[in-house]
């Protein structure tokens, strides 16, 4: 079936680059569009939905969803917190290689002692809104930016609550994103006033790592809750899809930005941190109701997209488009650092099966304090009973004093990764297998586990002393043609026009343009990771 459906995708995906740029035989244009893409992001969430599963809570539009898509079981998040995952979503590289794997890289500099910095991958990157922007896309974010670096005014055509696609120019294509932050960790603090959908006397599922306690059984509930209502706002933005008429021409994703909220799920580097649902529907409902367990990574979503899209990916990319007939993954890969005030260094990798983990710092325990987590009762509730002595034996392994300098799961049978297979000889080969692979990646993407902080930042600034600055660009004039340039590599250019001192939108510098005679021009250049250029005024004269 999985060699049916990946060839059944792979001829989907020609026939819309085939649409895109053929001519007939008259020679007359083909005006047939890329598809639109729609992300519909979810934050803080494992696959706790019928579709994947679990029938604690009933969700109507995803479960729909589900039926005429395709749900993806093996999708993982590089991080289990959003920041790092979202710069790996935005730039198709690994936190871990451009410096984002520091949650976050601008704040807790009171307890870190270090200067707010933005990651600064190499001079190539771009963000992939603004690839597709390039190539005719409206690109919309409503609206959760964090990618630990700020996006440049190229990045999005908006970006902002009132971000959609109804607001394109008639007839183009368009990328637009939708996140729901409703079920963020946040969502589980009291007071808890949200409407009740569900039944607190619902039974929950409860994770043999957290204790049955009516204050856990709280928690649950409000996050099933929150999932419930979560399903409601995805529907309206769907219904909002089929009423403009567009449900055929759309690719729509439904993802999480990584694992659960509780306690031991989110900022781990276990499945519960970051392995996330995922459905997909292509126009048609190709391939409706099926199951594709593949290695899905988030630095996957990038090439997949702009393949998708009708575009080849560019080879600096460290992800792998997962449609169409391209050699699956063998592995994924995780990682966990800083955590707003206290560091670790952590690294994962994973199959099918197994999960081998290194601990660069086993002297610290797994469980560190974490004033932001504690803000949720259930974690309230395991650090009393950590005190009182009352947690089981499972229970209280997140809480010792130190931990395994490296560790082997079996994710089918113990789901949970509760039982650490490291130092049983029947399994030496496979640990010696992922170990490798470790080394291998570590190499390949330029991770340094464990290096200090400071020392990372002085290698972001390139030895200087503050946050480098992208270089203001040139404004050069022929006749009615204008062309722009930055010194500084790997700058994305930005221009808007002036009309009675009201800018136009943005438009991202893609090669020549004219202007007419007197025309107000504005122009800023702005390297990812870098301060933006200030901007340049400009008036077109000939």
């Amino acid at each position: 079936m999985m060699l049916r459906l990946k060839s059944s995708l792979t001829l989907f995906i020609l026939i819309l680059i085939w649409a895109c740029n053929t001519k007939p035989k008259d020679n007359t244009e083909v005006t047939t569009p890329p598809p639109n893409i729609l992300w519909l992001v979810v934050e803080d969430m494992g696959p706790y939905i019928p579709p994947f599963g679990d029938s604690t809570v009933v969700t109507p539009n995803l479960s729909k969803l589900a039926s005429e898509g395709i749900r993806y079981t093996h999708l993982f998040s590089p991080s289990g917190v959003c920041a790092p995952s979202r710069a790996a979503i935005a730039t198709g590289m690994y936190p871990t290689s451009i410096g984002a794997s520091h949650m976050r890289t601008h704040s807790y500099t009171e307890v870190t002692g270090l200067p707010p910095y933005e990651t600064i991958p190499p001079a190539e990157v771009k963000m992939l809104s603004e690839q597709l922007r390039k190539v005719g896309y409206f690109c919309t974010n409503n609206a959760k930016n964090d990618y630990q670096f700020k996006a440049p005014v190229t990045a999005w055509d908006q970006n902002g609550k009132d971000g959609h696609w109804r607001n394109r120019a008639p007839g183009q294509p368009f990328y637009s994103i939708f996140n729901f932050g409703v079920t963020h960790e946040s969502g589980l603090f009291e007071p808890y006033e949200r409407e009740e959908v569900i039944s607190k006397d619902t039974p929950f599922p409860i994770p043999p790592y957290l204790p049955d306690t009516e204050v856990v059984r709280r928690d649950l509930w409000k996050m099933y809750n929150n999932i419930a209502l979560m399903d409601r706002q995805v529907g309206e933005i769907l219904t909002q899809l089929e009423e403009d008429g567009l449900m055929d021409n759309t690719i729509i994703f439904f993802y999480a930005d990584h694992g659960g909220p509780l306690p031991r799920q989110k900022r781990l580097v276990y499945d519960s941190g970051l392995n996330v649902p995922m459905i997909v529907r292509f126009p048609d409902k190709k391939k409706t109701g099926t199951i594709d367990d593949q290695l899905i990574s988030f630095i996957d979503f990038v090439p997949t997209v702009l393949t998708l899209a009708g575009q080849t990916p560019p080879d600096y990319l460290q992800g792998q488009t997962f449609l169409g007939d391209k050699d699956q993954r063998q592995y994924i890969h995780g990682a966990a650092d800083r955590f707003d005030g206290v560091t670790d260094a952590i690294r994962a990798v994973r199959d099918n099966r197994y999960k081998y983990v290194r601990n660069y710092r086993p002297e610290q325990g797994n469980y560190l304090p974490n004033q932001y987590r504690e803000r949720i009762p259930t974690m309230q509730e395991l650090l009393r009973m950590r005190d009182k002595g009352t947690l089981n034996e499972v229970q209280s392994i997140w809480f010792k004093e130190s931990k395994s300098k490296e560790e082997l799961y079996d994710c089918v049978n113990d789901p949970h990764e509760i039982n650490n297979l490291a130092g049983q000889p029947q399994y030496a080969e496979k640990l010696q297998e992922l170990s490798t692979e470790m080394d291998r990646w570590l190499t390949e993407i330029g991770d340094q586990p464990n290096l200090p902080e400071r020392e990372l930042i002085t290698q972001l600034w390139q030895g200087a002393d503050e946050n480098p600055v992208t270089q203001k660009p040139v404004v050069l004039q022929v006749d009615s043609e204008i062309t722009l340039e930055c010194p500084t590599l790997g700058a994305s250019i930005g221009y808007r026009t002036l009309q009675d001192s009201i800018p136009s939108p943005w438009q991202v510098y893609n090669g020549p343009f004219t202007l007419k005679n007197g025309a107000q021009l504005e122009v800023v250049a702005h390297r990812i990771g870098f301060k933006a250029s200030d901007v340049v005024q400009f008036q077109v004269s000939f």
